[in-house]
C-alpha cells in the first residue's frame, strides 16, 4: 500500500520565504517542545573573506543559549564533515583581528539567542542540511552528549572560573611570546619599507635588485615620507614663482587703479563743462 500524501509531505522539509529552511531542534527525546531554527546557504557578495566559502556555508538563525559551538558542531556533523563554526550575537562579516585570547581574558559573553556560520567541508552537505525532513527534530542532549542546565550548569561554569597559578603563568608566557614575535615582525618588515623607499633630501630613491613591486607599501612611515616630498615641491614652487606672481599683481593693481583715476576725471571734466568752468586751453 502507498503511503498517503499527508504522511509524504510531512517527511519533507519546510521552506520559508526569503530561501529560509525550517530545522526543528528538541532538548532532549523526552523533551515535548520544540525549537525552530532557519538555515540558508551564506551568499553576500559584499564578504571577500575566505573563511567563509560561499559554497560551503551554512547561516543559521535562532540558535538557543544553550548550544554552544561545540554542540552546533556535533549536530550538524550528521549532515557532513564540519570544518568550523562560528557564533555571534548579530549578523557580520568581520572577522577577529588580533591574537587569540584565552577565555579567561575575554569579555562575558552575552546570554541570548546568537547566529552561526557552519562552514562544511563540501557542498553537498549544505544540500542535506536544507533537506532534512521538518518532523525529525535534531536533539541536544543525548547519553553520548549530555548538556548541562539549571543549577548544574552554574555550578560547573563556576568551578571552571577557577584557575591555578601556574596554568594562568604559562597563558601569559604564552602570550607574551606571540606579542613579541609579531613585534620583531612588524619593526622587520618597516625596517625593509625603510631601506626600500629610503630618499635623500633631494627626492632620489636609490635604486637596488629585487622583485618588482607592483604597488608602493601603504604604512605611516611612507605616508610621512610622502607628505614631505609634497611639501617640498610645493614650497619650492613656491620660491620660483613668487616674484613674477606678485609682479602680475602688481600691475593688475597699478590699472585699476589708473581707471579709477580716468573715471574720477570723466567725473569731474563733466561737472565743470555744466558748471561752464571748462577750460582745456
Amino acid at each position: 500500500m502507498a503511503p498517503s500524501k499527508k504522511k509524504h509531505a510531512r517527511n519533507q522539509s519546510y521552506s520559508l520565504p526569503g530561501g529560509f529552511t525550517v530545522l526543528t531542534l528538541q532538548f532532549n527525546s523526552d523533551s515535548a517542545a520544540q525549537h525552530n531554527l532557519y538555515v540558508k546557504e551564506h551568499k553576500v557578495r559584499a564578504e571577500k573573506s575566505s573563511h567563509r566559502p560561499m559554497d560551503r556555508t551554512l547561516f543559521v538563525l535562532n540558535i538557543p543559549p544553550y548550544c554552544s559551538e561545540g554542540i552546533v558542531k556535533e549536530l550538524f556533523s550528521q549532515f557532513g564533515s564540519v570544518v568550523s563554526v562560528e557564533l555571534m550575537d548579530h549578523p557580520s562579516s568581520l572577522q577577529e583581528s588580533g591574537p587569540k585570547l584565552s577565555k579567561f581574558f575575554k569579555p562575558v559573553e552575552k546570554q541570548g539567542f546568537k547566529v552561526g556560520y557552519i562552514v562544511f567541508q563540501k557542498s553537498s552537505c549544505i544540500s542535506a542540511a536544507k533537506s532534512h525532513p521538518h518532523n525529525s527534530p535534531l536533539v541536544v542532549c543525548t547519553e553520548q552528549r549530555p548538556v548541562r542546565t539549571g543549577v548544574q550548569k552554574w555550578i560547573h561554569k563556576y568551578t571552571e572560573s577557577f584557575i591555578q597559578p601556574e596554568n594562568l603563568q604559562e597563558i601569559v608566557d604564552s602570550f607574551m611570546k606571540e606579542y613579541d614575535k609579531r613585534k620583531e615582525e612588524e619593526t622587520e618588515r618597516q625596517r625593509k619599507e625603510a631601506e626600500k623607499q629610503h630618499e635623500d633630501e633631494e627626492g632620489w630613491v636609490k635604486v637596488t635588485r629585487g622583485a618588482k613591486v607592483k604597488a608602493r607599501p601603504h604604512s605611516e612611515a611612507v605616508n610621512k615620507r610622502t607628505l614631505q616630498k609634497e611639501m617640498k615641491k610645493k614650497n619650492r614652487k613656491e620660491l620660483l614663482n613668487f616674484y613674477t606672481w606678485q609682479h602680475k599683481n602688481t600691475q593688475k593693481e597699478h590699472i585699476a587703479e589708473l581707471r579709477k583715476k580716468f573715471e574720477e576725471d570723466k567725473q569731474k571734466i563733466a561737472l565743470l563743462r555744466a558748471q561752464r568752468k571748462f577750460k582745456p586751453y
